[in-house]
């Protein structure tokens, strides 16, 4: 069984740091549960462009309100409290923080812990060591 609290993983390995968030990283994938589990805060005021080309995430807004923008369609949905969305076609999208957002994120295939945007704003895989995975 595998118990964690916030307090026990902040200023750790698994708090990520990025100018428009923080991410705590409750379950990795050397956790071994198949997919990673995040408290995810955007920070208020900001915009976020996503597109997460090697991962599946849903998401689940626990506190605070923002808009998403699907990037393809330009189709904004309001978030607030209660919202999901899940990006199931690996969407390019845009998430604007209203106000400080408190998310709770799912990724598959789990990270390790270390990812961080990239030019993309998404996320490369990596090996348990956070090196690049070789990819087909």
């Amino acid at each position: 069984m595998i118990v964690r609290t916030l307090e026990s993983i902040r200023d750790s390995d698994r708090e990520v740091h990025a100018p428009t968030w923080v991410s705590r990283r409750l379950l990795l994938k050397k956790d071994g549960m198949g997919f990673s589990f995040h408290e995810t805060t955007i920070y208020a005021g900001t915009t976020t462009n996503m597109w997460y080309r090697n991962h599946l995430e849903a998401v689940y807004c626990i506190a605070g309100e923002g808009e998403l923008e699907e990037v393809e369609t330009e189709v904004i949905h309001e978030i607030k409290p209660g919202t999901m969305y899940a990006l199931e076609q690996h969407d390019r999208h845009v998430l604007r923080a209203k106000t400080e957002l408190k998310l709770v994120c799912v990724f598959n295939p789990p990270c390790t812990g270390q990812e961080n945007h990239d030019e993309y704003g998404g996320y490369a895989l990596l090996n348990d060591d956070a090196i690049p995975a070789v990819t087909a």
